[in-house]
């Protein structure tokens, strides 16, 4: 079943979801967009051929889709979440869904209660992010107890490391630092600097605490383009280890063995197919398999274009929550803690918020 979706916004990520929509069409269809810029609003239309509209009202009157992307400002985001769950019809809200504490409160306090609105946390369902998850959910390291991961900043690491833990909404003491070091930086989201030279650039790593359960958090500024930098994740568990993609753990109390994760990728060397991921396997069992297999998508894309038709069929009633309000709130309530305790030096305790319940 298609998955039609309208969108509030035109700027970066508005465009993410009209290429990902047009890369599958009988997948993923945007109903319209809406902007108050009629010029954004009219290039969008002659670039992509999606209507744009001046009001969630005007869209609505011209099609009722499955439900509504904001993507808008930090700032916006809130108060385009309050008014598309006035109406009734499901949101799926940018990352994060409010910019502070007290803007999350309020929001929670606002619309919580309405079970519409989900958030676009798409980081565990990255292809090797999921592939790691289903091995821990398995058992195969025993119970996890600390996750440490150096990739992306914040929430979506904080999600990452309470997903693969297992942890809810329980209090968590945060002790971070950050210091500056020569870095060169030559790769941004806008393209080759064309210069290498090392220039002063942020490390904040910090320690959550879970009770008996721990998270190591650790990213430095522009990670995410930075080629010189690495993507690391660990999972330490009762019986064993996972780091990035091998997994030690003991097959009897004198026998530590060790596995890998394999991609199967096609398109490569004198492999003639299509450049594609089709699968993650683990011991010779599959663990993660491409949705959107023949698509030639990023594992990105992989996980954005998942997220948005988990959100179509949890939208028609046809699936779970793929991830709700409170679980959004809590990863930005810990990223929060982690930026103020960087900055006073001293440790951050959070507390059990509305959203717990």
């Amino acid at each position: 079943m298609t998955t039609t979706f309208g969108v509030i916004g035109s700027g970066r990520r508005t465009r993410f979801f009209l290429r990902l929509a047009k890369a599958m069409p009988d997948r993923l269809r945007v109903a319209g967009i809406v902007t108050r810029s009629t010029g954004r609003g009219a290039a969008i239309t002659a670039e992509w051929g999606v209507p744009a509209f001046g009001s969630i009202g005007e869209l609505l009157a011209h099609e009722r889709p499955d439900y509504l992307a904001a993507a808008v400002t930090w700032d916006a985001m809130p108060g385009a979440v309050r008014e598309v769950a006035a109406l009734g019809l499901p949101v799926l809200a940018e990352t994060p869904p409010a910019p502070d504490l007290a803007g999350l409160r309020s929001l929670w306090a606002d619309v919580g209660g309405t079970g519409l609105v989900q958030v676009a946390e798409q980081y565990l369902l990255m292809p090797g992010h999921a592939a790691r998850l289903a091995i821990v959910r398995d058992g195969v390291i025993g119970e996890p107890t600390s996750v440490q991961v150096s990739s992306t900043h914040l929430y979506h690491a904080v999600s990452m490391i309470r997903g693969l833990l297992g942890v809810g909404f329980e209090p968590a003491e945060v002790r971070a630092g950050a210091f500056e070091a020569p870095l060169a930086d030559p790769l941004t989201s806008a393209g080759w600097r064309g210069n290498g030279t090392p220039r002063q650039m942020s490390t904040t790593i910090a320690t959550i605490g879970f009770g008996g359960r721990m998270g190591l958090y650790d990213f430095t500024d522009n990670q995410w383009w930075n080629p010189l930098l690495s993507r690391r994740i660990v999972v330490r568990g009762s019986t064993g280890e996972l780091a990035d993609d091998r997994v030690v753990r003991l097959a009897d109390p004198v026998t530590p063995v060790e596995s890998r994760l394999i991609r199967r990728d096609t398109g490569v060397d004198l492999d003639l197919e299509a450049r594609d991921l089709r699968h993650i396997s683990f011991d010779g069992r599959v663990v993660y398999r491409n949705p959107f297999a023949g698509s030639g998508l990023s594992d990105d894309d992989i996980a954005v274009a998942d997220l948005l038709e988990r959100t179509g069929a949890w939208a028609r009633q046809e699936g779970p929550a793929p991830y709700p309000l409170a679980e959004a709130c809590q990863d930005h309530l810990i990223g929060l803690a982690i930026g103020e305790s960087a900055k006073t030096g001293g440790p951050v305790t959070t507390g059990t918020e509305s959203w717990a319940s």
